[in-house]
């Protein structure tokens, strides 16, 4: 089964996200710790704390519909076992086994993904040590199914020759369906402060955290696939640890930001429950992203690249993202934002992304995002925030 990472971010920021999932030298101080902590001590002398209340932000891609169809899987088979009566009605036999290899078919080499994320934050700056009190989630999902060729091979049998269905018992099939899930929670205090080096302003940020992971293995015959069972607990495996998120960033010069962070420092591997003979391991492992960013009091460009590799479930490909993106400040409470974010991995759908975000009085901060991309790939995000 080839099956996505599906994970650009282990966070939501919605300005960022806009951007083309920029922000390791572009974030504002009062987003860095969901980003990079370092830009937590890049507040200006007149800044004040900032609540983030909270961001949020989700993205599917299921081109194929694939998890309603599998859903709807039973239906097709019902239909099959409704047609196998007496006396035996041979055309409505083959009729019935025809739709059924149609549909297996269908279901073959299919992947649909979901992402999420959310986080609320409280950043306090301060001249000697700025710090900020984090709590973020994330999630991953993805459906996918194993269809056995010998299956189709037996109904397609029954397709020709009806008579052949009083030997052949679907229950026995070996077709799977698959659903895979991963929660991810951290809690965290950041604390970041800046340095001069030669005239350079370099700030430095690290965020210790505990982390609360949930598991979910759904592995069942593709007959017996319902999605609502995903998230029932007899599938589910937790686990508790510890982890570290650090960052550095500098300005070198007035209009000129370069940024290094790094989420997730201490790898973790960490196995489901074995589903009917069946278990696969998250795999949370260190992302280090760099990124560099040009401003002024009108544009912000900003550009990031993952210098390592993103990892889930081992059953998943990889992914490598880069991401570009721009924002316009056309009056003093709108911005105006646009970038794009593409897997150099080719494992990931590419997306265009834009977001607007409106800032009365310079104290409510509302963020607006969406993303439309390959696969037919969808998404969208909200933030607000408060600065006091």
């Amino acid at each position: 089964m080839a099956q996505q990472a599906g994970a650009a971010n282990t966070w939501a920021e919605a300005r960022s996200d806009a951007m083309g999932g920029t922000g390791v030298a572009s974030a504002h101080y009062g987003s860095g710790v969901l980003i990079n902590p370092a830009l937590l001590a890049k507040a200006k002398p007149d800044d004040d704390i900032t609540v983030i209340l909270p961001a949020i932000g989700a993205q599917i891609s299921d081109k194929d519909n694939l998890e309603d169809e599998i859903d709807n899987f039973s239906n097709t088979l019902n239909s099959y076992r409704d047609s196998i009566g007496f006396p035996p009605n041979l055309p409505q036999i083959s009729a019935a086994a025809g739709d059924l290899a149609d549909k297996l078919e269908s279901l073959k080499g299919k992947t649909a993904h979901a992402k999420a994320a959310g986080g609320i934050a409280v950043s306090i700056p301060n001249d000697v040590l700025s710090v900020a009190f984090v709590t973020k989630a994330w999630a991953r999902a993805n459906v996918s199914s194993y269809i056995d060729q010998g299956d189709i091979d037996q109904i397609r049998l029954v397709e020709a020759n009806p008579i052949a269905a009083i030997g052949i018992d679907p229950d026995n099939f070996n077709s799977t369906g698959f659903g895979r899930a991963a929660i991810v929670s951290d809690y965290g205090v950041a604390v970041a402060r800046q340095f001069d080096f030669g005239g350079v302003p370099v700030s430095i940020g690290v965020t210790p955290k505990l982390q609360k992971t949930w598991l979910y293995n759904y592995s069942v015959p593709v007959y017996n696939y319902d999605s609502g069972d995903l998230r029932n607990s007899r599938y589910r495996n937790d686990d508790t640890g510890f982890n570290v998120d650090a960052g550095v960033a500098a300005d070198l010069s007035e209009n000129f930001s370069v940024g290094l962070t790094g989420h997730n420092l201490i790898s973790r591997d960490i196995d489901t429950k074995v589903v009917n003979g069946f278990r696969d391991t998250f795999q949370i492992s260190p992302v280090v992203t760099a990124g560099v960013s040009w401003q002024n009091d009108l544009v912000t460009l900003s550009a990031d690249g993952d210098l390592t590799e993103t990892k889930g479930f081992k059953s998943e490909s990889n992914s490598q993202y880069v991401g570009v993106g721009a924002e316009v400040r056309p009056l003093d409470w709108l911005a105006v934002r646009a970038g794009y974010r593409a897997d150099v991995k080719d494992n990931d759908s590419n997306v265009f992304t834009g977001g607007v975000g409106f800032a009365p009085f310079n104290r409510v901060h509302l963020d607006l995002m969406g993303l439309v991309g390959e696969n037919e790939t969808w998404g969208a995000g909200a933030q607000l925030s408060l600065t006091f």
